[in-house]
């Protein structure tokens, strides 16, 4: 059998690809982990009169949370009918 040379091997050969599930729990993660900085950010605010960068942070953060929650979302949706 010959191997093609380094030059001619695709791109793709080298590459970890993560399952539908492995992604689904990485994105859980990495929600939880924001969760909880939004949590610190807001128990700041309560606590005392936070600076508009905190407030443009939460804004951001808030953002964040509902993408990762609809890239979450997305990967558990199955096609209906196949």
């Amino acid at each position: 059998m010959s191997r093609r040379p380094e030059s001619e091997r695709s791109d793709w050969t080298d590459l970890d690809l993560l399952t539908r599930e492995e992604a689904h729990g990485r994105l859980l993660a990495e929600i939880a982990e924001t969760d909880v900085r939004l949590s610190e950010l807001d128990a700041a605010e309560a606590s005392d009169a936070s600076a508009p960068s905190a407030a443009a942070e939460r804004d951001l953060l808030r953002s964040r949370l509902r993408a990762l929650r609809e890239a979450a979302e997305d990967l558990t949706d199955r096609p209906k009918g196949n």
